[in-house]
């Protein structure tokens, strides 16, 4: 299907590339977030990876999948963005007060949500490679070579990078939320 819309876009229409950014502005934007842990600045990165790919869409070749395309360069243009970053700021933690019902669903959703929270405040403060590897190896079921398709990376690196990102993940649920990672269902 990607291709179709790609073939359209060199012919002249424009309009499908609407197509190419609405499957894969999630996905990007996850990645983007990784590594840049910022809202905002993740959006800026998007928004310059997609304009990146249209101006360089004849040079994509089909040697391998459009996406592992894409996510080089958002992953490429977010570390440059984060290189040229270099601000101090203060993150204030939202207080949040659940109420628990007795429905068993919504004590589920609950728990379900706060386990998704706390996984992503303990990928936050991750190092930005190993938030992003986590994030592509089990989030997006990418595969090792996979990953070095779309970071540029050595599947030795990949391997390495995974390994302290599993410990580091273990550790800081363990440690700052006092959770057993292998209790959760996520």
């Amino acid at each position: 299907m990607d291709e179709y819309y790609i073939q359209r876009v060199l012919d002249g229409d424009a309009d499908s590339f609407r197509f190419i950014i609405k499957a894969y502005k999630d996905m990007a934007y996850s990645m983007a977030m990784s590594v840049v842990k910022d809202d905002l600045i993740a959006r800026e990165v998007l928004q310059t990876s997609f304009v990146q790919a249209y101006i360089n869409l004849s040079s994509f070749k089909s040697n391998s999948k459009f996406s592992t395309w894409l996510y080089r360069i958002v992953i490429n243009e977010a570390f440059k963005v984060k290189k040229k970053e270099i601000r101090d700021f203060i993150r204030f933690g939202n207080l949040s007060v659940f109420t628990i019902s007795e429905s068993d669903d919504l004590t589920k959703k609950i728990d379900e949500d706060e386990q998704k929270y706390y996984i992503n405040k303990a990928m936050g403060m991750l190092s930005s490679k190993e938030s992003l590897i986590l994030r592509l190896f089990y989030l997006e079921d990418n595969s090792i070579d996979d990953i070095t398709d779309i970071t540029g990376w050595t599947n030795s690196n990949i391997k390495v990078i995974l390994h302290r990102a599993r410990i580091n993940m273990s550790r800081i649920l363990k440690t700052d939320f006092k959770l057993d990672p292998k209790s959760l269902y996520i």
